[in-house]
């Protein structure tokens, strides 16, 4: 008799239940392990940077002219922006060495028509642009032979360099506050002064010139190579 009830209560479990109690298919709720939300959560990588690492992050330079002069007149139709060892940023060329049609020079015999003659490169930049050494030399005084005119600005910077082929004189025109002294031994890198819009009616830009040392200004050479420009 006991057997004889086991079966019947097992046949009611069955009709019940739709199985017996030992048939649930694996993947039923109760069979499935159960998951951790919190550690889905923290394992995934984050996709935006935290706060402190965007607040300490340096900020890319920008190599375009921030504030461009409107008094800037562009001679030349190279439109690319140059890096050299003697200024910071990047700039375009306003006036390259040699014949032009700007109308700030007299007629040279070495030009057609009415062209003047350019006898260095001028690099358009804002006013304070930071002025560098590109090579190692020696401040001149500005009455040493060779001495710049006042078209070069009240303030030039002129230094003494050691060429491939002998020593040459670097002209830095149209600067503004200076940081060299003349006599003053300085080292490739190093901060010689600001550029700015002395005597320069074309608006804040550097007048770069190379000449044979003690030259003049009909001595000058196309500066192109000391100049070092990049882009």
């Amino acid at each position: 008799m006991a057997s004889s009830r086991w079966v019947i209560c097992l046949l009611l479990v069955t009709v019940a239940t739709g199985c017996a109690p030992d048939d649930r298919p694996d993947d039923s709720p109760s069979a499935r392990p159960e998951r951790s939300t919190q550690s889905s959560a923290t394992s995934a990588p984050s996709s935006t940077p935290s706060s402190t690492s965007s607040s300490t992050s340096t900020p890319k330079p920008t190599h375009r002219e921030r504030r461009p002069d409107p008094r800037w007149q562009f001679y030349t139709a190279d439109e690319h922006w140059y890096r050299s060892p003697w200024y910071a940023g990047a700039h375009r060329i306003m006036i390259g060495f040699g014949c032009n049609t700007a109308p700030w020079y007299s007629h040279d015999e070495r030009c057609p028509g009415v062209q003047g003659f350019h006898h260095g490169i001028d690099v358009a930049m804002s006013c304070g642009t930071v002025l560098f050494a590109g090579m190692p030399g020696e401040v001149l005084p500005l009455d040493a032979p060779g001495a710049p005119g006042s078209a070069y600005g009240a303030s030039p910077v002129r230094l003494r360099i050691d060429g491939p082929d002998g020593p040459y004189d670097v002209l830095l025109g149209h600067t503004g506050e200076v940081f060299v002294q003349p006599g003053e031994q300085v080292r490739a890198g190093q901060r010689l002064a600001l550029a700015s819009d002395s005597a320069a009616p074309d608006g804040c830009h550097l007048h770069f010139e190379i000449r044979p040392a003690g030259g003049d200004v009909s001595t000058a050479v196309d500066p192109a190579r000391w100049l070092a420009l990049a882009r």
